[in-house]
């Protein structure tokens, strides 16, 4: 090495130590920024929580369920709206139970059994002015965080505080490092924790011809059989052994497949609507349900009903599901071990959608909704029965001649006893 290039490589080198021992001395650097910074609630605070209280509006309506001429209407993570709807054509709101964290419902005979975040909680409704919680089962279910301004990132969680019941957007002083052109941010989403948006989900729960149970839409997270409940997240389905409705069982869990949307139960199989097909599972023994066989079709969203040998599947893009496909699948399912698509019909977005004696109703977004004679599935959509523009629907319950449908504006009923003559009968309208 000549003596110039020495001295320039020793330069070099000084310059490289004296910036780092300058930089190892430096004071933390911070900044602040707008984020959204979680409000809690303690644990104790949530488990003394429920309560009956006085009828309210419905201001952010999400999965219906209906049981003994009661309608039971959730409040996203705020409880449960309780509809005496004996008379259809004039519904009565006539209380509301807090419940906070609760999404998902399902009924069997007088129990009602509800989400509240992390846990499952019975509720005894006997007396509808008069509820009481009877049992729960802590901690059974994923840490939830509730919709947030996807504008901002989320400040840490901290799981000993409680739940996350709100966010704040706010400024927050976080320490970056100093030669990073650009913040960084540690605090980012802590991926065990499940974010839920505001439309992740509507119910469905079969009760077929076991009258105990009541009927939901068709996007549950929550379906009854005998004496078990299933329940599922994105990846597992929890089982509850509910032989004694005040003292519910955690009976296990199973992970099955990443994605999973909904459940709907006929008969004795269980039909799993995940984001990448449907599944088929049998439940002659309840407590270990047998996979049968999958439908796989494109990443959507897709609820599922069934009705005798065919089920429907409504795919739905534009959704954290991911895909750009709107369309209904008709599947026939002669052969529970063989599901095959008889044919693909487009769609404008659907939601939900109940079968009824082959009688088709689908929430198709903004295009509103679409009544079907399905007797033919080659020939659905040229069978359109009636549609109703007017609404923005999310899920429906077809039951006994009556229509009822949770939408973005209200809760509607119609009669379609008459099929050639659908009437419209009421309407609870959403509060903004």
């Amino acid at each position: 090495m000549t003596p110039t290039k020495k001295y320039s490589f020793l330069f070099r080198m000084l310059v490289f130590l004296f910036s780092f021992s300058f930089m190892g001395c430096q004071d933390k650097v911070f900044e602040q920024y707008l984020m959204n910074v979680p409000v809690y609630m303690s644990y104790e605070e949530l488990r003394s929580s429920i309560k009956n209280n006085t009828s309210q509006e419905l201001k952010d309506p999400g999965k219906i369920y209906f049981k003994d001429n009661y309608l039971f209407i959730n409040e996203e993570y705020k409880g449960i709206h309780i509809i005496d709807n004996s008379d259809p054509s004039s519904p009565q709101n006539i209380a509301f139970i807090n419940l906070p964290g609760n999404v998902d419902i399902a009924i069997k005979g007088n129990t009602l059994f509800a989400d509240s975040y992390i846990d499952l909680v019975a509720i005894d409704i006997s007396d509808i002015n008069n509820i009481a919680e009877i049992g729960r089962v802590e901690d059974v279910f994923p840490y939830t965080l509730p919709p947030v301004d996807n504008n901002y990132w989320f400040d840490d969680i901290d799981r000993s505080k409680g739940i996350v019941k709100d966010w704040e957007v706010k400024k927050v002083r976080k320490e970056i490092e100093p030669i990073t052109p650009y913040p960084i941010f540690p605090f980012w989403r802590n991926f065990e924790f499940t974010l839920v948006n505001s439309s992740s989900s509507y119910a469905r729960t079969s009760g077929g011809s076991q009258s105990s149970f009541g009927v939901g839409g068709s996007m549950a997270r929550f379906v009854l059989h005998k004496d078990i409940l299933y329940a599922i997240n994105e990846s597992k389905m929890k089982l509850f052994n509910i032989s004694n409705p005040s003292q519910p069982v955690s009976s296990g869990e199973f992970h099955i497949r990443w994605g999973m949307e909904t459940l709907f139960l006929y008969k004795d199989n269980l039909f799993i609507g995940t984001q990448t097909g449907m599944l088929i599972y049998d439940l002659s023994n309840p407590l270990s349900p047998e996979k049968i066989s999958q439908y796989d079709h494109i990443r959507s969203c897709d609820p599922v009903v069934v009705e005798d040998n065919t089920a429907y599947v409504t795919l739905r893009a534009g959704t954290t599901c991911g895909g750009n496909t709107n369309q209904l699948d008709v599947i026939d399912i002669s052969n529970l071990q063989s599901p095959r698509l008889i044919k693909s019909y487009s769609m404008t977005k659907p939601h939900g959608l109940g079968i009824d004696e082959g009688i088709l109703f689908v929430c198709d977004g903004d295009a509103g909704l679409k009544i079907y004679d399905a007797s033919n599935p080659n020939l659905i959509t040229s069978n359109l029965l009636s549609t109703f523009t007017d609404v923005n629907g999310w899920d429906v319950i077809p039951f006994n001649g009556i229509l009822m449908m949770i939408g973005s504006d209200g809760f509607y009923q119609y009669d379609y006893e008459n099929i050639r003559n659908i009437i419209f009968l009421s309407k609870i309208p959403v509060i903004q």
